[in-house]
């Protein structure tokens, strides 16, 4: 395998990561208008989060960065022509960041109202955008032979990459309910649980389609096994979530996220962003890498600091593990 080969495989394993632990995020988020039923209920869904929501989106930075050093020629065609769906996801999550440590600043109902809209409107949007993105990404895009994006705004919302924004909106959100009711107590752990299992028989239905569409247009032996692996977490964790095993349940929506990137990224490999207008301006992971000098600092790099990344992160989760509920609530600010 070649360096190239590997940086591929490592940016699909960023991604999974950051939409394994940001899609809860999002979805406890969406939540907070959907399932909580006042203010300290919305207080209390917002804690679930608080200690971990901006390490997770380090993530993100990660794929990012390791985008452009790795694949310069990628990640200039995505971020020129997907400039305005990323910048509104940009906005999103500045806001999002703001609205998380801004809301309990002043105890005005109005105030606190106020960034809990944006709280969900900030979550809401990128779940959707994220679906485009990547939907657009493995379905192909007008690239010209100078690897250079020429299509509009409009090219982008098209069917199969609404379809596969609806899907990361669902499972984000059922990945999120799932969470809550691993992480609360009392009355709302109940409501998160048959809110996600309702939501679960949606989820599979939307994912179901996306995945054998995807699959038909570009995948292969590989990704039709991710595929499957993809349903039948799926189907575990609406199982799961239905017998009250919410650990098991929130254990295979991960599993399900995981597969479903990893379905996407085989369908995509060995091209990165295809081109729509011909195959041969298709940029693939040999025509839009950088130099293997750089492809080696990064290997080395990427060795040394990602297990001390994944360590500090892993001691947060466990530090934070306890439920909390509305008796831990001392008032609803």
């Amino acid at each position: 395998m070649e360096l190239h080969d590997v940086w591929f495989v490592l940016i699909a394993v960023l991604w999974t990561g950051y939409f394994f632990l940001e899609g809860f995020d999002f979805g406890i988020g969406v939540l907070t208008k959907v399932l909580a039923r006042d203010r300290k209920e919305r207080r209390v869904l917002i804690n679930t989060i608080g200690p971990v929501w901006d390490g997770n989106e380090v993530w993100l930075l990660s794929a990012g960065g390791a985008t452009f050093a790795a694949f310069p020629d990628w990640y200039a065609t995505l971020f020129s022509g997907f400039y305005l769906p990323l910048l509104i996801i940009l906005l999103c999550l500045i806001l999002r960041g703001v609205a998380f440590e801004y809301r309990a600043k002043r105890p005005e109902e109005r105030w606190q109202k106020n960034w809990e809209h944006a709280i969900f409107w900030t979550s809401l949007i990128p779940a959707v955008l994220w679906g485009v993105a990547f939907g657009n990404i493995v379905r192909g895009v007008k690239i010209d032979a100078h690897m250079e994006y020429v299509g509009g705004f409009w090219d982008l919302l098209n069917p199969f990459a609404l379809l596969g924004g609806a899907v990361t909106l669902t499972l984000f959100t059922f990945h999120g309910a799932v969470f809550a009711a691993l992480k609360t107590v009392g009355e709302i752990r109940f409501r998160a649980r048959k809110f996600a299992l309702r939501l679960g028989f949606l989820t599979a239905v939307l994912a179901l389609g996306f995945l054998i569409w995807t699959q038909v247009r570009t995948g292969d032996g590989w990704s039709l096994l991710a595929m499957a692996v993809a349903v039948l977490a799926l189907t575990g964790a609406i199982v799961a979530i239905a017998a009250g095993r919410e650990g098991w349940s929130f254990a295979f929506s991960g599993l399900t996220i995981t597969a479903a990137v990893a379905m996407l990224f085989l369908a995509l490999f060995p091209d990165v962003m295809p081109s729509s207008l011909n195959g041969a301006w298709s940029l693939t992971v040999t025509n839009a890498s950088s130099t293997p000098y750089t492809l080696t600092i990064m290997t080395w790099c990427a060795g040394i600091a990602t297990p001390l990344v994944l360590l500090y992160q892993g001691w947060t989760y466990w530090v934070f593990r306890k439920r909390i509920g509305t008796q831990h609530i001392a008032d609803a600010h």
